[in-house]
């Protein structure tokens, strides 16, 4: 054989040595919902860098995994290498997440909403990268508003005015089961959701700032609540006390509400199936409840970070960066409508011709409210249910407002240390 032969056949097994000393494989956690989105990313990150990703999928209802978490990050384990996460678990789980700050450009970390990035950068350390987001989101009757010759509300008061106004000529005129707004009002989460969003909007705070003082006793929450107390019964129904997600969207479905608060996926909801309201339903960002306060609906992203005990942690924030980027986010949103965490893409024409309204609605991804799950940590549902049971009460007539917030801050003072 030939020197020259021999040297390329020399070549030829270092660059295949090479190559294998290269390609490794990650473990990943991915949301069942989205899991068949990740298998797509996994295969393009190992087209772009020969890198494996294995996707494991979560159960079903995505509480479901925090005993999982629990016990996987109890033990140290470094089976799984990469974590799906909500938002509200970072606090809770921030100790056992790795600081990916420094491995993530800061022109990367620049690209996501401004208070997405914030929720996953806890203590100074960058936890969690952004995967898609969610917001609270106002849904009305585009074409009520038009018969009327009104425009979308800016403000709470102009809601809840245009709100009765159209619900009693609409019933004048035939239909009797018409309300004027839908939203979840019910002793669970989504009223911790609610209630900050109105809160926040009015110049409120979001129940514990960021230093751990509880906030929640102040004239402007106690204005909301009372407010929203106002709605029940006049703009919305008794029963909107125990309406989730699910049972006011079906009101506002049937034709049955003209303004409707719920998440991003309502869009699509509202939309299929050639129900009552396909076509005519706008969407906005939530009002504010004085003029000069920013639209706060609560956010709702969920995110990707590194489990600290990984035992490839640089190859692991590699893949953060890939599936938490520009080119997976885009995918993300033309074949699941997940809502970008990047501002770029609401003006991507792509983007916007699966999601139309996304133009519409940039504000409320960019100005949002974010639940006090970064400072009170393993606490938080404690402070939560605390919070959201404390809420119904005003809302009931069971608590008086001002009084019940005096209760509640005495109590949720005590609960955010036990952490």
């Amino acid at each position: 054989m030939s020197l020259k032969k021999l040297a390329l056949g020399a070549s030829m097994l270092l660059a295949l040595a090479a190559g294998t000393a290269r390609a490794d494989t990650v473990s990943v956690f991915c949301g069942a919902t989205d899991y068949d989105l990740c298998v797509k990313a996994a295969d393009a990150w190992k087209a772009k860098t020969g890198n494996e990703a294995k996707i494991n999928k979560m159960p079903a209802q995505l509480d479901d995994a925090i005993p999982l978490y629990q016990q996987l990050l109890a033990a140290k384990s470094s089976d799984v290498d990469v974590l799906f996460l909500d938002v509200i678990w970072l606090g809770m789980f921030k100790n056992n997440l790795l600081d990916i700050k420094a491995m993530v450009p800061q022109a990367e970390q620049d690209a996501h909403f401004k208070s997405t990035l914030g929720a996953g950068d806890i203590n100074g350390q960058l936890i969690a990268m952004p995967a898609y987001m969610d917001v609270g989101l106002m849904f009305y009757r585009k074409d009520l508003l038009e018969k009327y010759g009104m425009q979308p509300p800016k403000t709470w008061d102009e809601l809840a005015t245009q709100a009765k106004e159209i619900q009693d000529k609409e019933r004048a005129a035939g239909s009797k089961d018409m309300w004027g707004y839908t939203w979840q009002a019910k002793s669970y989460e989504g009223l911790t959701c609610d209630a900050i969003e109105l809160i926040a909007s009015n110049g409120g705070g979001t129940i514990i700032a960021d230093d751990g003082k509880v906030t929640i006793d102040n004239p402007a929450a106690a204005e909301a609540i009372e407010k929203a107390k106002g709605w029940i019964g006049t703009i919305s129904p008794e029963g909107v006390l125990g309406y989730d997600e699910e049972a006011s969207r079906a009101v506002f479905e049937a034709g049955n509400s003209v303004f409707h608060r719920n998440w991003p996926y309502v869009w699509g909801t509202s939309q299929g199936g050639g129900g009552p309201i396909v076509g005519k339903v706008g969407m906005m960002p939530l009002p504010v409840g004085k003029v000069g306060e920013k639209s706060s609906g609560c956010l709702g992203p969920m995110y990707f970070g590194v489990n600290k005990y990984s035992a490839k942690p640089e190859l692991a924030a590699e893949f953060v960066r890939f599936i938490t980027g520009p080119d997976m986010q885009k995918m993300r949103a033309i074949e699941g409508a997940y809502n970008p965490s990047i501002s770029a893409l609401y003006t991507d024409p792509d983007v916007l011709a699966k999601l139309p309204f996304l133009k519409d609605t940039q504000p409320a991804f960019a100005d949002s409210a974010t639940r006090p799950s970064g400072y009170t940590g393993t606490s938080y549902n404690r402070v939560s249910q605390a919070f959201y049971r404390a809420v119904h009460d005003m809302l009931t007539g069971d608590e008086d407002v001002k009084a019940g917030l005096a209760k509640l801050s005495a109590r949720l003072d005590k609960l955010k240390e036990s952490r």
